[in-house]
């Protein structure tokens, strides 16, 4: 065997030399010019002449070649959508949180000043510490998506700055202003006197607020464009600006951006309570909770009257971009809308109930909890009752259509507006019980106080039953025009119930202070809870704002003609979106662990017990100058 197999070997050997020989003598016989060759030089072959010419072309042809604008770039991986995507929706969220802390800073702060009370200058101080770090972040995504932009979609891009540059010079000066304001803010806290600081604050928020509106044109431009001809040439960059959604977008987006942050800081304030180590702290930071948690609910409650203004004034811009916001591609996303609404609902209720366990002598207002829930959960399941069902064949053939004979009345707008302005009330009474916890009124005309309350509440939630009923029986165009009485008559019932109580409860009996810190830590939770569902609202509803232009870069105007020039599907975007809110928290989770090292003692080295300290003592230092 092992003869056989060096036999084979050397045959193998034998083979390659063969092979090897023939080869050279092959090509030492190719042809050459039969001139003689300088010394020291190889003959040229007609090979080698035959690659120099084509080197030669190439290279002419790179000089020649003329300049061609590229529309669109492919990002690695992901696609240049996803990328822009992703880039777009963190810096929106870092820009919200940073946006909206500043302003119920400002207002605590203010609170602090009028009542001498130094728990809310801190409270305020505390929150304005957030803001440093997210700043940058905020800065650095839209660094991010520019540079995105400008690469991946350069034509799109030059378009955009073609109808927006006269906002561009003002956009980066008021952003040089509010670096100014905010990092002055946050470090002269208390090296300034109470009103200069407040005025800082006050600056702040100016200048974010109007940076604000000058990128929210640049957006609403491109689903309600004006200002330009049919073809896209600039008309009025004025006119660009102050497009048919731009209003309708700044109210919501401030509203939602204080909810948002509200929620945000509250989530700060139960990851540090969960933390924390004396009983001090926690009431602290249970109060900066509940503070948090206020600012949002109170934001959050007339934020879907926003809503409703918005969506309006896309009907009324274009009925076919309407139609696929609430009846086509996107209908059965406002289902999971719905759903996390209603979980919002649900969890600031939740807390609200659980808070009542902190304030003596508000168990008698306990019973009523029981009641409260069934109402928001009725609500709820109308609220998310769809108009279609998927189904199958057969299903469909059993109920006689794709709605279910009974359950499909509540999928039209009647029921969801109603539900939802009952939702609202129901949530504001749950807020009512929990400011009179523990209260009891001095006022001689409590009594009728109280049941002219209760009369408004009746009014209000009777023309909100009554137009949701009536709205079956109506054309679509009235129907949907009864929303707004159903929102004023809800807004008026909050309002000057909220009046009456701040009167019938002035010097108020109190049977004792809130006792801070003393709250289950399910309670914490829920704030969590809260702030990742509205961080997942807003990501979810900046995909409807952003598909319902579908093969549209500018709608009507410029088309897209990108290989991602398609509606993506439900169940991508939700993955899109989960996986930016995780990042999100990710990096927002950062911003909290370096906001509580302010609070640490300084590192110090360890001496070994027994060890000799060879740091000179101060007095030696003294000595020693």
């Amino acid at each position: 065997m092992i003869k056989k197999g060096l036999a084979a070997a050397l045959l193998a050997l034998l083979g390659l030399a063969a092979i090897v020989g023939t080869s050279k003598f092959l090509m030492d016989r190719e042809y050459k010019s039969p001139a003689l060759t300088p010394p020291g030089q190889t003959a040229e072959t007609p090979r080698d002449r035959g690659l120099a010419d084509q080197r030669a072309e190439q290279e002419k042809a790179d000089k020649e070649k003329p300049y061609q604008e590229a529309e669109y770039r492919p990002f690695p991986k992901v696609g240049s959508r996803v990328a822009v995507w992703v880039a777009a929706q963190l810096h929106l969220l870092f820009a919200a949180f940073v946006l909206a802390v500043p302003l119920f800073a400002l207002i605590i702060e203010f609170i602090g000043y009028r009542t001498k009370d130094p728990r809310y200058d801190r409270l305020a101080h505390e929150f304005t510490k957030l803001l440093s770090v997210s700043f940058s972040l905020t800065a650095t995504f839209g660094a991010m998506l520019t540079f995105g932009l400008i690469i991946l979609y350069p034509k799109f891009t030059n378009y955009l700055v073609s109808v927006f540059s006269p906002t561009f010079l003002p956009y980066v000066g008021l952003f040089f202003f509010e670096a100014f304001f905010l990092y002055t803010y946050y470090y002269g806290w208390g090296k300034f006197s109470p009103r200069v600081h407040l005025l800082l604050g006050l600056g702040l928020n100016v200048v974010g607020t109007a940076i604000m509106l000058i990128a929210n044109a640049w957006l609403t431009f491109m689903t309600s464009p004006s200002g330009i001809s049919e073809t896209g040439a600039l008309i009025s960059t004025w006119d660009a600006v102050r497009n048919f959604t731009w209003m309708p977008i700044n109210i919501h987006r401030i509203i939602a951006n204080v909810a948002f942050g509200g929620s945000v800081a509250a989530a700060y304030a139960a990851f540090k309570f969960l933390g924390a180590k004396t009983d001090e702290e926690r009431a602290h930071y249970d109060w900066m909770g509940y503070i948090g948690n206020f600012v949002a609910i109170c934001a959050f409650l007339p934020l879907p009257f926003a809503g409703y203004w918005l969506a309006k004034e896309i009907y009324a811009y274009s009925q076919t971009l309407g139609l696929t916001m609430m009846g086509g591609a996107f209908s059965w996303l406002f289902i999971i809308q719905a759903v996390l609404i209603g979980n919002l609902f649900l969890g600031a209720n939740y807390y609200l109930w659980l808070g009542m366990g902190r304030i003596q002598g508000a168990q008698h207002f306990q019973k009523y909890i029981k009641y409260l829930l069934i109402l928001v959960a009725l609500c709820f399941m109308v609220w998310a009752t769809p108009r279609s069902i998927i189904s199958t064949v057969s299903e469909i053939r059993a109920m006689g259509g794709s709605s279910h004979p009974a359950l499909g009345f509540l999928g039209v707008m009647s029921a969801k507006n109603t539900a939802v302005n009952i939702l609202i009330l129901t949530t504001y009474v749950s807020f009512l019980l929990y400011r009179r916890g523990g209260k009891t009124p001095t006022v001689k005309w409590a009594k009728t106080g109280n049941l002219a309350q209760l009369g408004i509440f009746l009014a209000a939630a009777s023309i909100v039953l009554f137009l949701g009923v009536y709205g079956y029986f109506v054309e679509a165009s009235v129907r949907i025009a009864f929303s707004i009485p159903q929102v004023l008559s809800v807004l008026f019932a909050m309002v000057s119930v909220t009046v009456i109580d701040v009167f019938l409860y002035k010097n108020a009996e109190q049977a004792g202070e809130p006792r801070w810190g003393q709250i289950a830590p399910i309670s914490q939770y829920v704030l969590i809870f809260i702030a990742v569902t509205f961080t997942w609202l807003m990501g979810l509803m900046g995909y409807v704002r952003s598909g319902l232009r579908q093969h549209w870069h500018v709608y009507g105007v410029i088309r897209d003609t990108s290989v991602d020039a398609f509606t993506p599907t439900l169940g991508f975007a939700t993955k899109v979106v989960s996986v930016t809110v995780l990042i999100f928290f990710l990096l927002i989770s950062f911003v909290f662990w370096l906001a509580s090292l302010g609070g640490k003692k300084d590192w110090e080295p360890r001496v070994k017990e027994g060890a000799k300290n060879n740091l000179p003592e101060p007095e030696d230092l003294g000595a020693a100058v």
